[in-house]
């Protein structure tokens, strides 16, 4: 088969779909890989690389696109969008809860279009989201404890604290892969954290995990409500599959805030949990509203592309081996790869993504 890895548009995002070490298992399989010229470069894989494992360099976008099965990070953005056709697969994270406009031109392109974000195991686990929650989950501390900092706008709040002088707060609302990172981090720092889940046996579990050293709190509008004022790094850490993230947070609560609080919504990629936050970029990542630094960067592993390239690819790649093997049979083939299934035949398939845009999926879903 042949497959195209595209150079990333998004801003300042420098992963790559595919690795050399990626491209070199499928070469040895016999197929061909088309990576657009420079598309390693963020995460330290020169062109070179890709030609000695067995890749074919492009000059532009319209060559590595123009294949059977094609393999990127991000989604589609609109100047891509022509570059969608029929009979196409594309592999990538899509997130189209949060992006309307991307999913009515999957649906009038005939792509195939499946989701990193929902290819799920029989025990519900997402074995592609779950690499760049955790890279995200760290990086939300490290984001957050650089923008406390007085020269970036924050309260010039140190999470450790010194002898004799309190630490930061970190309020945690979400205990999954992203939550649970994230706190696993600010521990390590020193800050004080608290972690609120509805999912009390989660909570259970990640006392096993943190003992003491976290408080453990039942989700409630009532405990956001009196917790969130005195945080000093707020993580929005929640995940709904495939669907918009719930607002947890109103413009009410943030404006109790202290001025210079900082506010990292990790679910902005599907719509936020924090009302008042919006998507921002790697160039341009904060902004102030209601005196609290919002950072709303939806594809936070891109500031670490060395690292986050080489583990997506080490839980992407065997279903790029069976995509590029058996072709849409491996739709029918491995039911975990099936769940990933966004878009198909002009179609909206996923159940959560037509919940989601009801005026879709009537009309497109038999």
């Amino acid at each position: 088969m042949e497959i195209g890895v595209p150079k990333e548009t998004k801003d300042q995002e420098y992963r790559v779909g595919l690795s050399p070490n990626s491209v070199r298992s499928l070469s040895d399989r016999g197929h061909t890989v088309f990576v657009e010229r420079g598309a390693g470069e963020g995460s330290g894989f020169a062109d070179a690389d890709y030609l000695q494992a067995g890749a074919q360099i492009v000059l532009d976008a319209k060559d590595a696109w123009d294949r059977a099965l094609v393999v990127k990070v991000k989604e589609p953005l609109p100047g891509e969008y022509p570059y969608l056709r029929e009979g196409q697969m594309l592999f990538t994270y899509l997130h189209l809860a949060a992006n309307r406009a991307l999913t009515q031109a999957l649906l009038d392109s005939g792509t195939t279009a499946i989701a990193y974000e929902t290819v799920e195991l029989p025990d519900k686990r997402l074995p592609l989201l779950a690499p760049m929650s955790i890279i995200a989950g760290r990086l939300a501390i490290q984001f957050g404890a650089r923008f406390l900092e007085r020269q970036q706008g924050g309260r010039g709040v140190l999470l450790s604290g010194v002898p004799g002088v309190k630490p930061g707060q970190v309020v945690i609302l979400g205990g999954g892969v992203v939550g649970t990172e994230a706190a696993r981090i600010a521990v390590g720092m020193g800050a004080q954290v608290q972690i609120l889940d509805v999912n009390v046996d989660r909570l259970a579990y990640l006392e096993t995990l943190f003992g003491s050293r976290v408080e453990l709190l039942y989700s409630s509008a009532s405990q956001i409500e009196a917790v969130v004022p005195a945080a000093d790094l707020l993580i929005g850490a929640v995940l709904v599959l495939a669907q918009k993230a719930p607002i947890l947070v109103s413009r009410q609560v943030v404006q109790q805030m202290r001025p210079g609080s900082v506010i990292v919504d990790v679910a902005v990629d599907q719509g936020g949990c924090i009302e008042t936050v919006r998507p921002t970029s790697h160039s341009h990542p904060t902004y102030v509203e209601a005196g609290v630094v919002h950072f709303g960067v939806p594809n936070m592993p891109g500031a670490v592309p060395w690292t986050s390239t080489q583990a997506l690819n080490n839980v992407t790649l065997p279903y790029v081996l069976q995509l590029a093997k058996d072709g849409f049979g491996a739709l029918d083939r491995n039911a975990a790869l099936a769940h990933g299934l966004n878009v198909h035949q002009h179609q909206l398939k996923h159940p959560a993504v037509q919940d989601v845009f009801p005026d879709l999926a009537p009309k497109l879903v038999s």
